[in-house]
């Protein structure tokens, strides 16, 4: 009975290091998980920003390309008045500028 009890209690301690060990594990996987995403929202951040970057620099662009037509069609059509005289302009308006 004694060395029944014995065994039970060296069997319940070995039992005990295993389960701490597996809560060291499942600790350092948790440090590791916090890490990684930590890690994945500070990526997170940047990409946003680029792409608001990128999206920002598109507009300009397109932007420009815009003011690159409207200044390409007053010069037709201050070319046109200049040719054809200020009776063959449509509504008197040489642009939209």
């Amino acid at each position: 009975s004694g060395r029944q009890a014995l065994e039970q209690a060296r069997a319940a301690v070995e039992e005990l290091d295993d389960m701490k060990a597996v809560v060291k594990q499942l600790e350092e996987e948790n440090t590791e998980l916090r890490r990684q995403a930590r890690h994945a929202e500070k990526e997170q951040r940047s990409l946003c920003s680029r792409a608001e970057g990128l999206q920002d620099e598109r507009l300009l662009t397109e932007g420009q390309g815009l003011r690159e037509q409207i200044q390409a069609q007053a010069a037709r059509m201050a070319s046109l008045e200049v040719s054809s005289g200020p009776a063959a302009t449509v509504g008197g308006a040489g642009g939209c500028v």
